[in-house]
Order: C-alpha cells, then structure tokens, then sequence
C-alpha cells in the first residue's frame, strides 16, 4: 500500500497563512458561516490544542486504523471510480486527490490527512447503493473539503469523535464542540461543490435522500418533495437540541439548503441554466434560516 503521509500541524499553520494572504478563506461557494468560523480557530486555544494533540495520535497509528484494510483507486483499479475521482478535481480546480475504498457497512465517505496531503475514503457499501451520477456527487463533495482546506479540521474531529474521547474525556470537549459547530457549516459547503461538478440537484437531493433510507427495495419510491417536509415536523421538540452536537446538519435541511444554491446565478451559470438567480449573499441568508439547530 502506498504511504500515507505525515502531518505536521506547525507546517500547516505555515502554508496556510502563505497561501491565503491578502486572499480570504474559501471560494465564491462556500457557505460564509463556513469561512467566518474557520477564521476563529487560529484564535482558539482548544481547537489548536486539539488538533496538535490529535496529530500526534495520528502519526501513532490513526492513519494505520483508517487505512489497514483499503485498496487504493487509480487508472487500472476501479478506473470508473479514478473517472469521477478526476473529472470532481478537474472540475473544482484542484490536483487529483488519493483515493481509497474500504469495506464498511455504513453509506459514507471521508477525506483526512492535512490541506497539503489528502485522501478521500469511500466505504463501498455506498458504492453498492449510489448511481454513478451520485458517486459523482459525493466524490465532489469530498474534493470540496479539499479545496476548502478543510482536512486537518475533519480529521482532527474524526480522531476526538472516534479514537481520543476514552483517553482524555472532557480535555476534548470544548474543541470538540467547536469543531461539530463549523463541521455542520462546512458540510453546506461541500454540498454545493458536488451539486457543481454533477449538475443536477435532484441527483444530489437524492443521494442525499439514500444517506438516510439505506434502503434498495425503497429507492424507487423516494419522493423528494415529501421528504423535505420532516424538516417542519423536526423544528419544535427537545429532539432538536442533539443536532447542536452532531457534525452533520439533519438531512432535510441540507436538502433544503442545496435548492437555495440551485437558485444562485453561480450555480444557473455553472450548470448551464442561464444567468439570472439569486446572489450567494441571499442564499447564505435563506441557508443560516434553514440550518440553524434553536429558532
């Protein structure tokens, strides 16, 4: 197997603040709660705490836990998938990631490493269950966490979620929180980077749809405009308090969230739609509304 590269936080802190000086975080679709809450972090004990530690752990045997039982995708193994796996980065503008599947039961998909060396982990259940136009979908979702350096946070909050918890209890808790907080805001992001590279946001609606089903013998029963209706049955109720620690938005939501982005004049254009829609500055206003956890 190939070898995984080391992180290295003081290095990332480094490249990080060359490569955005005079820029800005993100790119015209990012979700702006996404960008602002990055933007604290440098400014936050825990969360720099957290990641340095958790680096650590990393270099240990994290990459090994993740990547011990996964084969790699390239040109001549599974070079359907290393289609898709370019035409995502061509689309979005970055070099073609690594990219790995591994046997697990659950329909996911996860980016780690740091922003200099990524790779993209895809369950294969998830390939069982998703059309090639789906896959496309979600591999371009997980190339907008690259492109929106947003590796070394997800990894980070892997490792809390996952592997540090038992070992250091509620050391963890404040950046944990922290890190759920924006991990909720940057899963907006990259909803909007795999509806740009697969061009269809009722493909998108879809696959969205099966993460929660994960059932085959239903999918062609799927109705998309129904499903978006539990978001106003899930708005009142103390249920609702347990999503202000989850690092996903509730499905319903996101779905919501991407037919505001298919609104934009960004998207319209970039599907081929025409010129006219929304700005990004309205959506990301309509987007905080519908994602928010308290009202």
């Amino acid at each position: 197997m190939a070898q995984i590269p080391e992180l290295d936080f003081a290095s990332f802190v480094r490249n990080k603040k060359s490569a955005h000086a005079g820029g800005g975080d993100g790119f015209d679709y990012a979700y702006v709660s996404d960008r602002q809450t990055r933007a604290t972090f440098e400014k936050m004990a825990p969360v720099e705490w957290a990641v340095s530690a958790t680096v650590r752990m990393w270099k240990a045997f994290g990459k090994n836990e993740l990547l011990g039982h996964t084969v790699r995708v390239n040109e001549r193994q599974f070079p359907r998938l290393h289609g898709m796996l370019a035409q995502s980065a061509q689309t979005l503008g970055i070099p073609t990631p690594t990219m790995y599947v591994g046997q697990n039961p659950h329909l996911n998909a996860g980016t780690f490493g740091t922003n200099d060396d990524s790779f993209i982990l895809v369950n294969g259940s998830l390939i069982d269950h998703f059309s090639d136009a789906e896959l496309l979908d979600v591999i371009g979702h997980e190339c907008g966490h690259i492109q929106n350096k947003h590796v070394v946070y997800n990894t980070t909050l892997y490792i809390l979620t996952y592997m540090v918890n038992a070992l250091v209890g509620g050391l963890a808790y404040p950046a944990k929180v922290a890190l759920a907080a924006w991990s909720r805001r940057a899963e907006i992001t990259c909803d909007r980077a795999g509806m740009l590279v697969v061009k269809d946001v009722n493909v998108s609606g879809k696959g969205m749809m099966k993460l929660a089903l994960g059932s085959k013998k239903l999918y062609d029963q799927l109705d998309l405009d129904e499903f978006v209706t539990q978001y106003e049955d899930g708005k009142q109720g103390i249920g609702r308090i347990a999503e202000a620690f989850a690092s996903h938005p509730y499905v319903p939501k996101r779905v919501m969230a991407m037919r505001e982005f298919a609104k934009t004049a960004l998207y319209r254009k970039a599907a081929g739609l025409g010129e006219d829609g929304i700005t990004m500055e309205e959506c990301d206003k309509r987007v905080s509304e519908i994602i928010q956890v308290f009202a």
